[in-house]
């Protein structure tokens, strides 16, 4: 007697995150295509999903960033100081791109604003004025409220302050992180259904042309990883090592990119990043920390993420961005790339942080990190291989140079 054969059910469980945020995509067009009736009545399913987003991301921000500074181990940056250099250097760098990208190739989306009130700043002053007052804001209204700088300045307070705790609070303080991860992951697991209900109810409403937004932003969003991973970092590389970076950097690329692409985990490509730097004669004991140090706070593409939709929403609501502000972005989503979350699309739930920069409320800029869900099929994977690479790359160019330099010496 044979066995019976799986449920529809049971083989869609089976397929990967992935596959099933495609085959939601898909779906969703398809309905808004022949049934667009039906499909504006799915809006309450995206609307749950963008609620879901909107309960975890300030408690993932906050726990989050306290847990990985409170078990930072003192002393450990003495030891690769030039190669965290070179990480913060290319994690900046990478967002100052994204600004200039997106200032020059604007993005537009179609975002639900009504009944929404959105303040735009003035200028640099109002900005600056409105940042101090979410830093020192009430943390338990900080959380309530989405106030996400305050969330950050009470994350990274209490994150100095419990790396004097015992080792027994750390540990306590490293479990919440993994018990928040978790339940941001089963939200995430949720993606297909959520995108399913926002591009049907999105499309049926506003029209095919939100995908070419979709599409648009995507371009820009790649556009800038190409950009940082053949230009930017092989100018950091020739900077560093003042010779030809191009073989590095496309060994790097083709041996460590090409992987991390496909699995889109910084941190299941570590065995791979540690195989490379010990072929390219590395040092053992700098790439054995400094690899896995990087595949935490070297977050060049998750810099352009949070960078590119903030602006793309910025575009969109109508509010100036002057010279100072752009900057002050840069900086922001830098420090938000460094503590970005591993589980896949962690980057995106880090935009909210950055819009509250130009006082865009948490109710648009959750539907921002939404489409950043849309489209995150091929911008999670491109993400993943450029901060991945980047891990080796920097990783041996800080060796090499170093090692030259002391030859310069002898």
């Amino acid at each position: 007697m044979t066995a019976p054969s799986p449920s529809l059910w049971l083989r869609l469980k089976r397929l990967s995150l992935v596959t099933q945020i495609i085959i939601g995509l898909i779906a969703g067009i398809a309905l808004a295509l022949f049934a667009p009736e039906v499909a504006k009545s799915t809006s309450f399913i995206g609307k749950v999903f963008v609620s879901a987003l909107k309960a975890v991301a300030p408690i993932l921000v906050f726990v989050l960033v306290m847990a990985s500074i409170a078990n930072h181990k003192h002393g450990q940056e003495t030891h690769i100081r030039p190669i965290l250099f070179l990480y913060l250097l290319g994690t900046f760098a990478a967002a100052v791109v994204a600004v200039v990208a997106s200032t020059l190739f604007p993005s537009s989306l179609v975002l639900a604003t009504h009944d929404v009130a959105v303040t735009a700043p003035g200028g640099i002053s109002e900005v600056l004025q409105s940042l101090l007052l979410s830093v020192v804001d009430n943390p338990v209204s900080a959380l309530m409220n989405a106030n996400f700088i305050g969330i950050l300045a009470w994350a990274i307070g209490m994150g100095v302050a419990i790396r004097h705790a015992g080792d027994t609070t750390r540990e306590v303080l490293g479990d919440l992180s993994n018990g928040v991860t978790l339940i941001v992951r089963l939200v995430i697991r949720f993606a297909p259904l959520g995108i399913f209900g926002l591009v049907a109810s999105t499309l049926a409403t506003s029209g095919f042309g939100a995908l070419i937004g979709y599409v648009h932003l995507l371009a820009v969003l790649l556009g800038c990883m190409l950009f940082v991973a053949l230009v930017m970092n092989p100018v950091i590389v020739f900077w560093k090592l003042r010779r030809n970076p191009y073989p590095l950097v496309l060994m790097c690329l083709r041996e460590s990119g090409i992987t991390a692409f496909f699995t889109r985990s910084s941190a299941a490509n570590i065995p791979v990043n540690l195989e490379l730097s010990k072929r390219l004669g590395l040092h053992e004991d700098t790439y054995s920390v400094s690899i896995p140090l990087g595949a935490t706070i070297n977050m060049a593409g998750a810099a352009i993420t949070i960078t590119v939709p903030t602006l793309a929403a910025v575009h969109t609501l109508g509010i100036a961005v002057d010279i100072p502000t752009a900057i002050l972005l840069s900086i922001v989503a830098a420090i938000c790339a460094c503590g970005a979350s591993g589980v896949a699309g962690g980057s995106l739930l880090l935009i909210p942080l950055a819009c509250s920069l130009f006082g865009i409320p948490s109710e648009i800029a959750m539907q921002v990190v939404a489409v950043g869900f849309i489209i995150g099929v091929l911008q999670d994977s491109a993400e993943t291989a450029l901060n991945s690479s980047t891990d080796v790359l920097f990783t041996a160019a800080a060796c090499l140079g170093e090692d030259e330099k002391a030859q310069r010496l002898a």
